[in-house]
């Protein structure tokens, strides 16, 4: 039997705790649903602590540093960043509607998670704000867009029934309204 990567752990916690709840992220759950034994496991995680926080990083790389890291490479104007950003925003949030949802209910139970919780939506709402000023915003404006442009997609995330992401696309459409002319 072959060995998991680490990867493949780290997408099979993501799906049990956006179907579950992360409570359901153990050691047991995770061989059961991979196969695999709990030697497989430690070869890559030092116990679930070090699995969640493992987690949490893979979080980050892909939901944040991945989608900035695309805006950054769509061209060198604030609005192909923030074009591409929305775009790669829209194409993610179907799917990981249900993982913010779940992140944010774990960040109330938990201080290190909540930690992460915050320091992520600073740099999100830090990395709107800089494409902000990047597009020619207003300085004094470059706050409050980001906290709108973020909290839109937040809110989104939270509403029962979900929003659909072509319903999402128009109100970011409204929003970028504000946006000064390229």
């Amino acid at each position: 039997m072959r060995v998991a990567s680490k990867g493949e752990w780290l997408e099979a916690g993501l799906a049990i705790a956006t179907r579950d709840g992360i409570r359901a992220v153990t050691i047991e759950r995770l061989c059961a649903d991979l196969g695999r034994t709990k030697g497989s496991f430690y070869h890559h995680f030092k116990g679930i602590r070090g699995y969640k926080s493992d987690l949490l990083a893979h979080i980050e790389a892909e939901h944040t540093g991945r989608l900035i890291a695309g805006a950054e490479a769509a061209g060198p104007s604030g609005h192909d960043k923030i074009q591409s950003l929305l775009d790669l925003v829209l194409e993610a949030y179907t799917g990981s509607r249900d993982l913010a949802t779940a992140v944010r209910a774990w960040a109330r139970q938990d201080a290190d998670v909540h930690a992460f919780q915050e320091r992520v939506d600073r740099m999100r709402m830090d990395y709107l704000r800089s494409l902000w000023l990047e597009l020619g915003g207003e300085p004094d404006e470059a706050e409050g867009m980001a906290k709108l442009l973020y909290l839109v997609l937040v809110g989104a995330q939270q509403v029962v029934p979900p929003i659909s992401a072509e319903d999402l696309r128009g109100v970011y459409a409204l929003a970028m309204r504000s946006v000064p002319p390229g």
